[in-house]
């Protein structure tokens, strides 16, 4: 089973901890009542890489994740997923040889022949800066992610993820779909 970001039915995975309203880019130490059972101790937590969703397609088509702006145009062929209510941002999949990462999405695809459908992160050397330190363009699959056993608590999570900068943050997965996540830059 795929544990990225599903199919055409990709969603926005909801922060672990309500946002600062008076910062965004910050948690308060309020769990979101939409991700409490990470804090009852369910679901597996998992690495979230940084960089680009991409989707293998049960039909071997390959497409990006993209946000489009309200007032924004889709791109042709693009399949909206859901609308954020909050930023008013869609997000959906368009066709990935017209994504601004089509040359990257090509160099990982070349390195292997054996891609199977789910979604994968694209990352490497013009993703987001590298953050992952790849020499090369690579395809992680979501269902591969590597998982971790962590603190269930505010205090025991900031700490835990502090200590590992070079993660962009933790997924974590129920067995029944649901995700919840946090970035380090959560914390500041």
């Amino acid at each position: 089973m795929d544990r990225g970001c599903e199919h055409f039915d990709m969603r926005k995975i909801p922060t672990l901890f309500q946002r600062d309203p008076d910062d965004r880019k910050r948690v308060l130490p309020v769990a979101n009542p939409e991700c409490a059972w990470v804090l009852a101790g369910e679901g597996v937590a998992t690495r979230k890489y940084d960089g680009t969703c991409v989707l293998l397609d049960e039909d071997g088509v390959w497409w990006a994740r993209r946000e489009v702006r309200p007032g924004r145009a889709t791109p042709p062929g693009y399949r909206a997923v859901m609308t954020d209510p909050t930023t008013g941002k869609t997000v959906g999949w368009e066709p990935i040889a017209q994504s601004s990462y089509a040359a990257c999405h090509a160099e990982a695809v070349s390195r292997s022949a054996d891609w199977r459908p789910g979604t994968y992160e694209l990352i490497g050397p013009k993703i987001n800066g590298n953050p992952e330190r790849t020499g090369g363009h690579e395809l992680i699959a979501h269902a591969d992610a590597e998982r971790f056993e962590t603190p269930r608590d505010l205090d025991g999570l900031r700490e835990w993820i502090l200590a590992h900068p070079q993660f962009e943050g933790i997924v974590w997965h129920h067995p029944d779909g649901r995700r919840a996540k946090l970035k380090y830059r959560d914390f500041g």
